[in-house]
This record gives C-alpha cells, structure tokens and sequence, in this order.
C-alpha cells in the first residue's frame, strides 16, 4: 500500500520516497503526496525527482487495481526509475490549490443549494455540481450566498466514522450517483462547522475564506428534474504562498 500524506496533510508539496513497483499502467511509490483521480476530482501532476536532478514530469495520477495502490503516470514513455530507487515526489502546487478550492467551494455549493446531488466535477478554476431540482434556482441569489459564506472564513476540519454509523445517518451522503468508498473500517468526514457535513477523500482547504470570489457563470436544465450549475474562479483569484 502507498501512504497517502494527502490525506493527513493536503498542503504537502512534496515527499522523498521510493519506487516500489514500475509498471505498463505507471510508477507506485511507498508514500506519496499526489492525489488520485476519484471522487470528482482530477488527479495531480508534478515530477519525480533523481538525486542526480533529473526530472520524470508525472501528468495524472490515478488508483491502482490492487487496494491502496496508487500509480503516478510519466508523460515520457521511457526512463522510467526501477523498483528501489528513491525519488523527490513534487505536485504542481499551484494547480492542485486551484482544485483544493475548487472542491471546497462545491461543498459550500451544496449547502445552498438544498437538494440531492445527481452528479459534479472539479476543474482547475471551474466546477459544476448537478442537482435534483424540478426548477432552476435564481443565479444572482445563489452567487451571493456562497460568497457570503466564503467571506466568513469557516474552518474545516475532518474526522473519521465507521461504516457502521454512517449506516445510521443516511442524510450525510448528499451524492444520489456517487457513494463514499466502503470497506476500509472507517470513513473520512469534512466538516466545514455549521455549515456542510459530508462524506469525502478530496483535499481541502483549511479555511473557506482561501476560496476567493466565485462566480455563478451557468444554471443548465438537464432534464426534467435536473439542473447543473456551473461556476468559476475570476483569474485574479488568490494564490497559495
């Protein structure tokens, strides 16, 4: 199994680690701070670095097919490293906080907006979340309210339930289309306080008010009783330090 510091740690830009497996599918290290593809949410890029500086540019990262593998995709198709050589794991920081806000910026999306989820992605400064909604909302409306949230600044923070008491509390899980991984013994939950309560493996932010402006830019019917609405950072949104 890979250790996953993204999950204890989303501010992580690198990690020094070691090739464990190399692969027609991609790169395992023992520990990583690249996120996988999964739950909405693309999957990092950066670079493996030798000791010597070399560079192996990684464009994707994605789940392995064996549990708690998670593969690093080089976008050259040789150099790869073999299995023990120990490598520098660095994201694309800058990237991977536009999607941190992206992310976070959706939950407090769904806390607006009051209906089951039917389905969302997270881009790099764009999002969407599709909602069970037989009419569409107000978009000047919903674009003030979420900003209004941002600007308060809310911690967020996680803790961890069993399947077991998330059994119990059925109205935590807002996705109709997507369940919370299973199998595990324990469920990671964001907790944005007073606000948004749900199950989730993204990375985050530790503070809403690092989200920035956001802008309602589309509310779609897509079909009778769905409605996606869309929406954007400005490109003068903040960046991480």
């Amino acid at each position: 199994m890979t250790e996953e510091l993204f999950r204890t740690d989303a501010y992580a830009r690198e990690c020094e680690a070691e090739v464990v497996t190399v692969g027609e599918c991609g790169i395992q290290l023992d520990r990583t701070v690249f996120y996988p593809e999964g739950g909405g949410q693309p999957g990092d890029a950066g670079v493996l670095r030798y000791a010597d500086g070399h560079e192996l540019r990684v464009t994707n990262t994605r789940k392995g097919a064996l549990p708690g593998e998670i593969l690093h995709i080089p976008a050259e198709a040789a150099d790869w490293p073999k299995p023990g050589t120990r490598v520098t794991a660095e994201i694309d920081w800058a990237r991977r906080y536009r999607l941190m806000r992206m992310h976070t910026c959706l939950h407090l999306l769904s806390a607006v907006i009051i209906a089951p989820v039917t389905g969302g992605q997270v881009g790099d400064g764009y999002g969407r979340l599709d909602f069970d909604l037989p009419e569409s909302p107000d978009a000047a409306e919903v674009s003030e309210k979420l900003n209004t949230l941002i600007k308060s600044d809310t911690p967020v923070s996680f803790r961890w339930i069993t399947d077991a008491e998330l059994d119990a509390r059925p109205e935590l899980v807002k996705t109709m289309s997507v369940q919370p991984p299973r199998g595990a013994g324990r469920i990671r939950l964001v907790n944005i306080e007073g606000i948004d309560l749900q199950p989730c493996g993204g990375t985050h932010l530790a503070r809403i008010g690092e989200i920035g402006e956001v802008s309602i830019t589309r509310i779609e019917k897509k079909g009778r009783q769905n409605r996606r609405v869309r929406l954007e950072f400005p490109t003068t949104a903040p960046h991480a330090a």
